[in-house]
């Protein structure tokens, strides 16, 4: 008998205990991250080929107290290896841990070496070799603390690679794990089982196999054990074939349906090939089909659907997932009453888009991401029932809001001949996002949470805002794009935050923009300025139009069409000054008229020659970019700006000045020295869509004395 190490995850030991005990192990004690117990060499091999659960077993060789590399060293020579492998085996070590004094598992690995080697040498016996890629034999070593354990791997590599899922497919679930997900589903062999979004198939084989009583290892060609010195091969070939058997027979008495479906071919195909390689493609019918639109198949009474949706929290995938996670638990309500679920996901606000209590819940661990497994009952309902769930609304103060909002700005819009525009704005405090409608695209832009609002409320209001923007406006969740507002600090304005580059062209008031609603924070255009750029059209005509601080150039391109005699717009960043060039483009205007200068607009100011008669200038509240000569605050700086603008205003010309601080204050008097004057037009510039917030920006008409 020998002392043996299970390791599986944190959390799955008492299940494994569980597993063990059935394999005929009789003291079977949970540690941290595993199962210890004694076995002999028989046990031992059932159980290398019949746990679903264990990622690897460990014969343990030694166990001593470990306080520095000399600690380490000594026991692994004590260590009597010539009676566990040959000289003439490959081997590698893995070691798992550090302490205070070995602070470097590679250092700890090549102790443990050292120490393996020199036992044989000093038995005057050829050294065996190390080989990481070909190795016959793998030492697992574990250190926690001033405690080591020390061992030899008899499965060689995890248990999870059970051999009908090639390395190259890999999926993000692992076949131990998928087995955890399915004894503590709820689900066996009795049931129908059925995987919505089955991915690689993982799930619905390891439940197959578990139907058919077939060995998870019975696939595997190598074992760590092969290689000892008291390896029995007759008993490990009986093992084997009783366990081969039992395989092909069990497939041909499994009455279990088993049901599998993805909205891929691509992928749905690598699923059937797994499960062919698997031996059990004959049990499971793969179909393509949308979760989304899920109706229960033919023979699925009283079932249970397992399943790994999928969770992923990727710029602009969000949204996606909460409309995903929404279709699907309305569809488990109305197509599956009288079945049972079991959803495994690292999301509970995703979870919470089920609208469904969960009866039971689990924590465990997909690698390092904690993840939920949550048990459903699906109560049979009335239509009526149904219908009247399906009505009513997520979020329902938020969602009111919204409804009226929207039966508001969207008949403003349409007569205005606007295709972009906001729908709410931090209407109510506890609902703190900004939403914006660009064509049949929706734009939410989460403002940061106040400190004294937990996280993990702000997420599920978030999704709950998420879901009642798609039902109130009858989105497609595909095209709802969720950002992340918070105050900007030097450049990060113009920092990208996803590589899409979809771009779409708006109109505003007889213009064309091009607008980009993923790849930045700001989408190239913005909404509070629209009567502004509309008045300077207005303006523009037969007029020399300046454009500082440009952006992407869209007052420019209203000044354009509204026949000016030429534009010079001015941008520091590059990638903005040539989307302004494509605006203009986009609306016939082209021509060396029509000059593009990529400066400081600061820097350029003190310097500019040429005369203007209008002038648009919307300076940042505050700058201290990198890029420019030095910081800028427009309430302490605004008059050096305008004492340099005045300088290329033509007598009377006009400055429209406009910035977003709030509460600023405009210094009436040393304007009034530099022969300037001031008319405040703030309230002539703000939209229908920004009227609740009256400070989103001021604005001044700003010309000679008269």
């Amino acid at each position: 008998m020998n002392q043996y190490l299970a390791v599986t995850s944190n959390g799955l030991e008492n299940l494994l205990v569980e597993e063990l005990t059935q394999l005929g192990i009789s003291d079977a004690k949970p540690v941290q991250a595993g199962v210890r117990f004694t076995a002999s060499n028989e046990q031992a091999y059932r159980c290398c080929l019949w746990s679903r659960l264990a990622s690897r077993f460990v014969r343990i060789v030694s166990e001593f107290n470990c306080q520095d590399d000399m600690d380490l060293y000594l026991a692994t020579s004590a260590v009597n290896w010539v009676n566990h492998f040959h000289s003439s085996k490959k081997f590698v070590v893995d070691f798992n841990g550090t302490n205070r004094e070995i602070r470097n598992s590679q250092y700890g690995a090549m102790k443990v070496k050292d120490g393996i080697v020199d036992c044989f040498t000093k038995k005057n016996l050829p050294r065996p070799s190390i080989d990481k890629d070909r190795f016959d034999l793998r030492i697992h070593v574990r250190l926690h603390k001033e405690k080591a354990i020390l061992g030899i791997d008899m499965v060689g590599g995890g248990l999870h690679m059970r051999g009908y899922r090639p390395e190259a497919g890999k999926a993000p679930l692992r076949e131990t794990l998928a087995a955890a997900i399915l004894l503590r589903s709820g689900w066996d062999a009795s049931k129908p089982m059925l995987d919505p979004m089955c991915g690689s198939g993982t799930l619905l084989i390891e439940a197959a196999m578990m139907a058919a009583n077939m060995a998870p290892g019975v696939k595997r060609q190598k074992w760590g054990f092969e290689a000892l010195e008291d390896f029995e091969p007759e008993l490990w070939a009986e093992i084997k074939a009783e366990a081969n058997v039992q395989a092909r027979r069990g497939v041909k008495n499994v009455d279990t349906k088993f049901f599998g479906m993805d909205n891929d071919p691509r992928v749905l195909q690598t699923a059937r090939d797994n499960a062919r390689r698997a031996g059990v493609e004959s049990l499971i019918d793969f179909s393509l089909a949308d979760a989304a639109k899920l109706t229960r198949p033919e023979g699925f009474e009283n079932g249970v659907i397992v399943c790994n949706p999928p969770y992923g929290e990727r710029l602009g995938t969000h949204p996606g997932l909460i409309a995903l996670y929404t279709a699907f638990g309305g569809q488990l309500k109305a197509e599956f009453g009288g079945c049972q679920a079991s959803i495994f996901s690292s999301s509970d606000e995703l979870l919470s888009c089920l609208r469904m209590r969960a009866d039971k819940q689990f924590k465990l661990n997909n690698g390092a991401l904690p993840c939920h497994q949550k048990n459903y009952s699906i109560s049979v309902r009335e239509p009526s029932q149904l219908n009247e769930q399906q009505q009513s609304l997520v979020a329902p103060d938020f969602a009111n809001r919204l409804k009226k909002n929207v039966a508001k700005v969207r008949k403003w819009a349409k007569r205005e001949g606007l295709d972009c525009y906001r729908i709410y704005d931090a209407d109510l405090p506890e609902y703190n996002v900004a939403i914006d409608i660009y064509q049949d695209s929706l734009v939410i832009q989460e403002y940061a949470a106040p400190k004294d609002v937990p996280e993990e409320k702000a997420k599920r209001r978030l999704t709950d805002i998420i879901r009642a923007a798609i039902q109130v406006l009858d989105m497609d969740a595909n095209k709802v794009v969720l950002k992340v507002r918070e105050k900007q600090k030097g450049s990060a304005q113009y920092q990208k935050l996803a590589q899409q580059s979809e771009t779409m062209v708006v109109h505003e008031y007889g213009v064309k923009l091009q607008v980009n609603l993923y790849d930045y924070l700001d989408t190239g255009l913005f909404l509070d300025h629209k009567l502004t750029r509309r008045r300077l059209g207005e303006m523009a005509n037969n007029k020399d139009f300046l454009n500082l601080f440009a952006y992407t150039g869209s007052a420019t391109v209203h000044a354009a069409c509204g026949g000016a005699r030429s534009t010079t717009t001015v941008d520091m960043s590059k990638t903005y000054l040539n989307w302004a060039k494509e605006n203009m483009e986009l609306n016939g205007q082209v021509g060396r008229q029509h000059r593009f200068e990529q400066a400081d607009c600061l820097q350029w100011l003190e310097t500019a020659r040429g005369d203007y008669d209008l002038i648009f200038i919307d300076p940042p509240t505050f700058s201290n970019s990198k890029r420019m000569a030095k910081s800028f605050d427009v309430q302490r700086d605004h008059i050096e700006l305008f004492t340099n603008l005045k300088r290329i205003l033509r007598a009377g010309g006009t400055i429209v000045f406009s910035n977003n601080k709030r509460h600023f204050k405009m210094d009436l008097d040393a304007l009034a020295e530099l022969g300037l004057q001031a008319k405040n037009i703030s309230n002539q510039t703000l939209p229908l869509d920004f009227e609740r917030n009256k400070q989103i920006h001021n604005c001044w008409l700003v010309t000679h004395q008269g």
